[in-house]
């Protein structure tokens, strides 16, 4: 299982790189997003996912502690999506503002020649 999460992760942030070296600030946002996903899935799957273990340690019943997954990682993730999912938002109007005022969506605000 950790070897498909880790191929997950580099495809993502592999792809994200790649579309934020575009000229287009569309595929600059996707790839931004993308690298954040790729982030958010790293350090989610260093929070050691246990499988059919119970995720809350109950009184009178002996912990053992290898079985329990570690919540700090979720809490961060779960922060991260929702600062992602914003700031993606504020890009996209940003985004959209400025091809309306230049009249072009190149990052660096030339047209390509064909």
């Amino acid at each position: 299982m950790e070897i498909v999460v880790s191929i997950a992760i580099g495809i993502m942030a592999g792809a994200g790189v790649w579309l934020v070296l575009r000229p287009r600030t569309f595929q600059v946002l996707i790839g931004l997003a993308l690298l954040s996903y790729a982030v958010n899935l790293f350090i989610f799957s260093v929070g050691s996912l246990s499988v059919d273990a119970e995720p809350i340690v109950r009184a009178g019943v002996p912990a053992d502690l290898t079985n329990y997954t570690d919540p700090l990682p979720q809490a961060l993730v779960l922060t991260a999506i929702v600062i992602g999912f914003a700031t993606t938002a504020l890009y996209l109007v940003v985004l959209l503002a400025l091809r309306g005022l230049s009249g072009g969506d190149h990052v660096d605000g030339q047209e390509e020649r064909s």
